[in-house]
């Protein structure tokens, strides 16, 4: 019988307690510190874009940033400091800032009065300090609650700004989470990059840049490019692109200073404004895939009042860049039109080599065809009956209400792919079966896509050869042995997908799927564990008579089994893109041809096989 619905099962939160209720909905995931997006660094980004939002009205020339081994995070800016009497407001105000009025706080990142305040509930030290014409005057906060109040400013010689200083809660965030120093100095960087008359310290170290957009570039590049690069700066906009030989496309986007990893209408309206104007310059109706081809660009605007598609600011929603209305596509377009057009005709040789790069990727193009022609015949013969295929009902293409569970599991050999498939909900859950050991693709043609019969099924069960957008499961799940043959098979697998579809990746839809290396059990209670820790934690509730199996492989899971392992606690790691040339220098050494360099890396970093201690 249902519970009765009254006035008493109606509750009101209070903003503290609704953010350290929800944190997922102010900074994303939690994550333990090895991802940019995990929430650690959200919390530190709010904290530094009060510190930028500062510089860009022009108050502060200098951001320092600090973080100790405990993990205790200090922010120092030099702008004009908050308002004393306002300072309570500002922590601990839901909804409370000087952002609102955009004569203050014009084309800043935080307009929604929260990012502080979430700072704030999610630590279990937070502090907050300004200085202001010789008084200062500072609070200190415990998960957001009030702990010392200074009621009355004292005197201060120290120099006008905002102090914030923080540290995580362990209660809400992972005991093992810490700040990885190199993403923070990703960070800083990329500040500096945007704020050129900036100075960002971290820890000590220094981050200025001259160029902007254009050192960013020249930062992040790996391959040569095949022109300088274009630098385009205007108000409200900048910049920087230019062509690889790479055939992809590399883009680093931004809005009042916050780095969009996954673009938006920003992104969107500068690719395809390019394209006009390209098309336009040279009077010819070059294809956007070829104009595009090899390009890598960094693109910054500021706009009033932008809208993101979430809390954490990673993808803009905007389309419009004034009050009064106007187009983030038609601001894109004038400006290049008007300054790229400029500079193609003032620079003949970077004009030149565009045309020749923009030849070239056409020529590949259709020398494709004919592979591809091959290959969609394949393709609509393998959606017939893809022998490599156990499909599903619900498709992540379709506008089923359950489409965004529909998964593929990629799997090894018959046996796993066995278990899965009498395992699997078969409305949402299809199954892939390879055959051995996928081909090594690093550095090898996109043409080999056609060409492998394994990769073109898989290719053709995705549905992905024309992009992500008809992609026909949310989740693509690789699914391979705990072992040295199953963890080879995962890395020639992740280097297909970044070699040929890195959306793929960028947009979230790759996972790894984690499965138990040992099964502990008596006779009243069965666990499952995914490392050494999680094994001894089983023997000290289970006894030490209890019994251990070690997993070889998924083929030794019974079908039972594995339904509570692909089921609603399935454990899925998802793969991270993070732009740049460290993905592409990762593949080189692990999956390029220095065989000695990657053996001497083995070598120096070999340790005790898990099975030795368990014996």
């Amino acid at each position: 019988m249902a519970a009765d619905y009254t006035e008493a099962d109606i509750k009101s939160l209070d903003w503290r307690e609704h953010i350290r209720m929800r944190p997922g909905m102010y900074i994303g995931k939690l994550g333990d510190g090895s991802s940019p997006d995990d929430g650690l660094y959200i919390l530190l980004k709010e904290a530094i874009d009060n510190a930028i939002d500062e510089h860009i009205m022009g108050y502060g020339k200098e951001i320092q940033v600090d973080i100790d081994e405990e993990g205790r995070v200090e922010v120092r800016d030099f702008g004009r400091g908050i308002p004393l009497g306002k300072l309570f407001d500002c922590a601990a105000q839901i909804n409370t800032g000087a952002k609102y009025d955009s004569e203050a706080f014009k084309k800043t990142v935080g307009l929604n009065g929260v990012g502080i305040k979430a700072v704030n509930a999610l630590s279990a030290f937070f502090e907050i300090q300004a200085w202001r014409d010789g008084l200062t005057k500072a609070l200190e906060f415990s998960k957001g609650i009030l702990a010392v109040d200074m009621k009355h400013p004292r005197r201060d010689d120290g120099i006008n700004g905002t102090r914030l200083a923080f540290e995580l809660d362990r209660s809400v965030f992972p005991a093992k989470a810490k700040y990885r120093e190199p993403l923070v100095e990703k960070m800083c960087r990329y500040y500096s990059y945007l704020n050129p008359a900036l100075t960002t310290i971290f820890n000590g170290k220094k981050f200025r840049a001259k160029d902007g957009l254009l050192d960013l570039l020249r930062e992040e590049m790996e391959n040569e490019p095949l022109y300088p690069p274009v630098h385009l700066v205007g108000k409200d906009i900048e910049i920087a692109f230019t062509h690889s030989v790479e055939s992809g496309e590399e883009y680093y986007t931004f809005v009042n200073g916050q780095n969009t990893s996954q673009g938006g209408t920003h992104l969107a309206a500068f690719r395809e404004q390019l394209v006009q104007v390209i098309r336009g310059f040279y009077k010819k109706q070059y294809e956007p895939a070829d104009i595009r081809a090899g390009i890598e660009a960094a693109v910054s605007v500021r706009i009033v009042e932008p809208v993101f598609e979430s809390q954490v600011k990673t993808k803009l929603g905007s389309s419009t860049i004034t009050p009064d209305g106007e187009s983030l596509r038609t601001f894109i377009g004038n400006f290049l039109k008007i300054n790229l057009d400029n500079y193609l005709h003032k620079n003949p040789p970077v004009a030149e080599a565009i045309q020749k790069r923009i030849q070239s990727a056409e020529r590949e193009r259709k020398d494709l065809k004919g592979i591809q022609k091959i290959a969609r015949e394949r393709s609509r013969q393998a959606k017939v009956h893809n022998k490599k295929l156990r499909d599903c009902r619900v498709r992540y293409d379709s506008k089923h209400k359950r489409r965004d569970e529909s998964t593929l599991f990629i799997t090894e050999g018959d046996s796993a792919s066995g278990s899965i498939t009498k395992s699997r909900d078969v409305e949402t859950q299809a199954v892939f079966s390879l055959r051995g050991k996928p081909l090594n693709t690093f550095s090898l043609p996109r043409k080999i896509v056609y060409e492998n019969e394994e990769f073109a099924l898989l290719q053709a069960a995705l549905n992905i050869e024309d992009g992500v957008e008809a992609l026909r499961y949310n989740k693509v799940v690789i699914s391979t042995d705990a072992d040295v043959d199953g963890m080879h098979i995962r890395l020639l697998l992740l280097t297909f997908f970044l070699q040929f579809f890195p959306e793929l990746i960028r947009d979230g839809h790759l996972f790894i799927l984690q499965t138990p290396l040992f099964r502990v059990r008596n006779k009243k209670e069965t666990i499952y564990c995914y490392d050494e820790d999680e094994r001894k934690q089983a023997l000290d509730k289970l006894g030490k008579s209890a019994e251990i199996t070690r997993f070889k492989g998924l083929g030794e899971i019974s079908p039972d089994e594995f339904k509570f392992m692909i089921g609603p606690d399935m454990r899925l790691d998802p793969v991270e893109y993070e732009e740049g040339k460290g993905v592409k220098e990762l593949l080189a050494f692990y999956m390029g041809k220095n065989t000695p360099d990657r053996q001497d890396f083995i070598i120096e970093n070999l340790r005790e096989d898990v099975d030795r201690q368990v014996a």
